[in-house]
């Protein structure tokens, strides 16, 4: 018989030992191919509580994994651009009054699917965002130059992170 875990982390100081890192946008649509492109540019992590996927536009294929006990998610995603495109940012999300919004297998929205894991019966766990302003999200492959050039220093943000939440630091 195993052990019961303690409950997710919810103060600083409490243990964080399985984090998800999803990467997630459409590949097809420039610029939102970033969170994918950030995934590809990480290497495997040496601790074995810590995945690193490319979910891509797998939505629902995300909620499910959600169900799983995670302490953690680092999701990897574009931002809207707010005048800075390429700059890379990272900030805590805020999900635990989203309406169910509905989810489309095929598509990606952070928000439905946070609202599909609460209507299945899981719990969000809490999430930290490392972004990057884009330029475009028109139909092609491959990222701008501006958003290219944010790929490095948002793989470096990210295992920062997932240091950070192993080593018991709230983010």
């Amino acid at each position: 018989m195993s052990a019961a875990r303690p409950p997710r982390p919810t103060n600083r100081g409490e243990t964080t030992t399985k984090v998800l890192v999803a990467g997630i946008g459409n590949i097809f649509l420039g610029d939102d191919g970033f969170g994918p492109a950030v995934v590809r540019q990480l290497p495997p992590h040496p601790e074995p509580t810590v995945r690193m996927t490319d979910y891509g536009i797998r939505g629902m294929h995300l909620a499910y994994d959600l169900l799983d006990d995670w302490d953690a998610l680092v999701l990897i995603d574009a931002l809207p651009d707010r005048g800075a495109p390429g700059r890379v940012e990272v900030f805590r999300a805020d999900h635990a009054n989203e309406p169910f919004t509905g989810l489309d297998a095929h598509a990606m929205d952070p928000e439905a699917v946070f609202s599909m894991v609460r209507t299945l019966g899981g719990t969000v766990p809490p999430t930290v965002v490392v972004g990057c302003q884009i330029v475009s999200v028109a139909e092609r492959i491959g990222l701008t130059a501006p958003v290219e050039a944010a790929l490095a220093p948002a793989a470096t943000a990210v295992a920062s992170v997932v240091a950070d939440l192993l080593e018991r630091q709230e983010v």
